[in-house]
């Protein structure tokens, strides 16, 4: 009879960070390897039976607490994942045993989190209806704001849309633009719709990027933008007078809830078609190929700034003809996420994004270079990243502006295939990072902004450690 596999890494794990054993002494009393080890608390290898009867033989594990499912917390956790808020998020019940098994603690959290979620949600439920009765209609309906649906609806899918990037290749090969866009471009709207473009002084448009006066048909752009920002924002007028079916389409599949989502949605889309328009599929691909994926070479080519070639190498996931799937997020100088694509739906779970480690924060010291980092997850993810800070608006004198810095990333695995492995560190310069404080549990860290919702703070008169926050 074939012999029973169990994966149970990360109670493996639990076991052995309880006996303050690294994963080589372990290994060494196992009888096994540390690499395989390793592979088991990650669940890419089954704990075998001999693995088992050996490790209740050398550490007395109870076997039934190796093989449980996470018992009556993994009920409890379905209770959460049938509201209809979260319904359709996890497929089957073996994910949520995962995470039972796993991280029972944040199971417990996540629980909390939710009853204090019903119960906000009655209350606010009842502060509308009395709003309702005295005729004071609330403008925004649910739990969350139009603009959070549309990111959290983009960021769970690929940054690619397959129609967009046909009629835009087709659109562009039949315009014939040459090393001129945004004179083809503006020629086109003249000639096809009768648009004059302009650009104005900030005192006449002190507000607005850009502006379509429907009356006198021209497009206005602002000063503040640079010569890339003008060429995307007149390809964004472009692409919604000539792509309009195919936006329209893809806003669709979307499946958004309320017009205002829609009308964010559409923009997005908007925005995506420009890129589209300004670096064509197939011809940024093979020179994204060529240039081993170099942004400086990228952006110089196709007359685009590091921020547009950044996004665009993140939507190369065409079938058939793919590039390194990418992925990519900014950030303010205050720590606010403000986009997050790419990847086959932003990697969360496994990179999450908001650890003071990362180059992304240390960009903002450094304004204008390329940080390259190699980046190790604490479930030994790795990661090829590289940071920048963006330029943004003109500001004139006394203006305090939002600046902004991107982090576009992908395994490191791909990483040998860009420029940058090149000048990946070795493993002592390693970017030992987490998904997020509240979520991480390295020891020790100097850069940790809270506790670890896991663990509980070990707060001791006779010992203070090197993080602000100590835990057990």
């Amino acid at each position: 009879m074939a012999e029973r596999k169990i994966f149970a890494g990360p109670r493996v794990r639990r076991v052995r960070l309880g006996l303050g054993l690294t994963q080589t002494a372990m290994a060494e009393a196992l009888g096994i390897s540390p690499s395989y080890l390793n592979l088991i608390e990650r669940n890419q290898r089954p704990l075998t039976v001999q693995l088992l009867l050996k490790l209740a033989s050398v550490y007395k594990v109870d076997l039934d607490a190796l093989q449980g499912e996470g018992g009556g917390l993994a009920g409890r956790l379905r209770e959460v994942f049938a509201d209809p808020l979260l319904a359709g998020e996890i497929p089957g019940d073996q994910e949520i045993i995962e995470v039972a098994e796993a991280a029972p603690n944040a199971a417990l959290g996540l629980m909390k989190l939710y009853r204090a979620y019903r119960e906000q949600a009655a209350r606010l439920s009842d502060l509308s209806d009395l709003l309702a009765r005295e005729g004071h209609e609330t403008s925004i309906a649910g739990t969350r704001l139009p603009i959070d649906e549309v990111r959290e609806t983009l960021q769970r899918r690929p940054n690619f849309f397959a129609r967009i990037e046909d009629a835009a290749e087709t659109f562009v090969a039949r315009l014939g633009p040459g090393d001129e866009l945004p004179g083809a471009l503006k020629a086109w709207a003249k000639n096809e719709h009768g648009i004059v473009v302009r650009t104005l002084p900030v005192h006449a448009m002190p507000n607005l990027r850009r502006r379509y006066d429907r009356h006198s048909m021209r497009l206005f752009l602002s000063e503040r933008l640079s010569p890339f920002d003008r060429t995307r924002e007149l390809a964004m007028e472009v692409a919604l007078l000539a792509l309009g079916q195919e936006i329209a389409a893809e806003l669709e599949d979307l499946n958004l809830s309320t017009n205002e989502a829609r009308r964010i949605g559409r923009f997005e889309l908007a925005r995506y078609a420009a890129h589209a328009l300004m670096m064509p599929y197939g011809a940024f691909l093979t020179a994204a190929q060529r240039a081993r994926y170099d942004l400086d070479v990228l952006r110089s080519r196709f007359d685009v700034s590091f921020e547009q070639a950044a996004n665009r190498l993140t939507s190369l996931a065409r079938t058939g003809t793919p590039g390194i799937p990418f992925f990519l997020m900014e950030v303010d100088h205050a720590g606010n996420a403000i986009r997050r694509a790419g990847a086959q739906g932003f990697p969360q779970a496994r990179f999450g994004g908001l650890c003071p480690k990362l180059g992304l924060h240390a960009a903002f010291l450094q304004p204008g270079q390329v940080l390259v980092d190699r980046v190790e997850m604490p479930d030994g993810a790795a990661f090829l990243t590289l940071s920048r800070t963006l330029e943004g608006p003109q500001s004139g004198f006394g203006e305090r502006i939002r600046r902004t810095a991107i982090l576009l990333g992908c395994d490191l695995s791909s990483g040998g295939d860009t420029v940058y492995g090149e000048a990946l560190p070795g493993a002592v310069g390693t970017v030992l990072a987490g998904t997020a404080c509240r979520l991480c549990e390295r020891q020790g860290c100097l850069s940790r902004a809270e506790p670890p919702v896991t663990r509980p703070l070990g707060l001791d008169e006779m010992v203070t450690g090197l993080s602000a926050f100590d835990f057990q």
